[in-house]
């Protein structure tokens, strides 16, 4: 057995909210004249093995992401997952320029995720056109809601005079006292649509949906419907009813965090340790994050990993083409203790609720 999950707090992101917290309207913003691509299948993007794995940029240091992010498409990458309270969108995109001038890759061959700030639920066009001229990008591959809950939004906060931000108030919820209960998850959606069809994004997603929210969120049936529901999923987590809730609603599930914590967090439970992966490992002559990587595929879902080294780059590259036996699926299934790194009841102080359980 693994052991419960600390008391201490993580400072990550902004946590979940209930089916019952609604989202109030986003003001009307004047339209991009920038239009993306016709969208492609969004199956067919992530059946793609270019996109099947893709770099995480998430406590990625701004000294670290240029090296990263090249190394990452020079190996063969094509995904690249960001968001606003990453506080590294405008470091990502210098890297990418640079990468797009230089012609180590094509804009058209990239696909570029980010994410929208729980402050951001009222003025998402202004959100959305904000990462976009941080990412030096005139469209989006794949938008997602972050986390479905709102806060309230500080006049001031973006700005355009400047890429970055410079404070993390974006991700702030003062301990649950800037959570904005008035909002509704359908009104925030349709702003997410109207970025569609200003050509400002491909595709349209959620991210740390659980099933009551995302059923919700289906039952008005106006279109584009989510594509994608990204979520915490590996051994110790392995959401198999969520994802089969994704899978039956056509919804792709993408797992962030496959590897679980870093050996460098304060985490005490640490999966890369697992004596059966370990022993995975020994026996396919693997790494066991590439042990995680390939359960993970093997199961249907795509992922995203951060990493700033070329080699572990590489090795979780590399384990796209490993193929682990059924008993060996098997084993990894009956590690699921479910067990949560990211625990947004611990974030919100007096507001905490188990909101996943």
């Amino acid at each position: 057995m693994i052991p419960l999950p600390s008391t201490k707090k993580h400072k990550f992101l902004a946590p979940l909210s209930l089916l019952n917290f609604v989202y109030s309207s986003a003001a009307s913003m004047s339209s991009n004249t920038s239009v993306a691509a016709p969208a492609a299948s969004c199956n067919a993007v992530f059946n793609n093995p270019a996109h099947q794995i893709g770099l995480g940029t998430y406590l990625m240091e701004k000294s670290q992401v240029r090296s990263a992010i090249r190394s990452a498409l020079e190996i063969g990458y094509r995904r690249i997952d960001t968001a606003p309270v990453y506080f590294n969108e405008d470091a990502v995109g210098d890297a990418l320029l640079e990468a797009i001038q230089e012609g180590i890759v094509s804009r058209q061959d990239l696909f570029i995720v980010s994410k929208l700030p729980c402050p951001m639920h009222r003025h998402v066009e202004l959100a959305v056109k904000k990462t976009l001229s941080d990412l030096r990008l005139e469209y989006l591959d794949l938008y997602l809601i972050h986390w479905p809950v709102a806060f309230y939004y500080k006049e001031g906060m973006v700005q355009f005079d400047k890429r970055g931000y410079d404070n993390e108030d974006i991700d702030d919820s003062a301990n649950g006292s800037r959570i904005d209960p008035t909002v509704s998850i359908h009104e925030t959606w349709a702003s997410m649509q109207e970025l569609v069809r200003k050509g400002l994004v491909r595709h349209i997603g959620v991210s740390n949906f659980p099933v009551m929210l995302l059923h919700e969120l289906l039952s008005q049936g106006k279109e584009p419907l989510p594509v994608i529901n990204q979520c915490e999923a590996h051994p110790y987590l392995q959401n198999t009813k969520l994802m089969a809730y994704c899978n039956h609603r056509n919804i792709h599930f993408q797992a962030y965090i496959p590897l679980g914590a870093s050996p460098s967090s304060e985490e005490s439970v640490l999966l890369l340790q697992d004596a059966a992966i370990i022993n995975l490992a020994s026996k396919y002559k693997a790494t066991p994050a590439q042990i995680c990587i390939a359960w993970a595929l093997q199961r249907g879902t795509s992922i995203v990993v951060k990493s700033t080294l070329v080699e572990h780059q590489q090795d979780n590259w590399n384990a796209s083409k490993l193929t682990l036996e059924d008993e060996d699926m098997e084993a990894i299934a009956r590690l699921n203790y479910n067990y949560r790194f990211f625990r947004p009841e611990e974030w919100w102080a007096a507001a905490a609720m188990a909101v996943f359980n």
